[in-house]
């Protein structure tokens, strides 16, 4: 089993969601939608001076399903490669 943590830019949640919920049999996750904080390129802390913000989704898959989910992702991210898109696998007990 593994543990999927997402993190990405909010202009793209939309597609994301979409593609892992049709990509995914069963696909339940955990949405928080107002994430802040530094990546490699730039802030997004929803301020003025910072106004983007980023969303964080986490799933519990098994080890198929996360295969799966990992070619959904890297999918959306050639769409939209302009768009800081984040993917962490980890193995979990289960």
């Amino acid at each position: 089993m593994k543990r999927m943590e997402l993190i990405a830019n909010r202009s793209v949640e939309t597609e994301l969601i979409g593609a892992l919920e049709q990509g995914v049999e069963g696909f339940y996750y955990t949405l928080l939608p107002q994430v802040h904080g530094r990546g490699e390129t730039a802030y997004h802390l929803g301020t003025a001076t910072w106004p983007e913000e980023n969303f964080m989704l986490i799933s519990y898959l098994e080890n198929h399903e996360a295969d799966r989910a990992k070619t959904v992702v890297q999918e959306v991210k050639a769409r939209f490669s302009g768009e800081g898109i984040k993917l962490f696998l980890v193995d979990v007990g289960g």
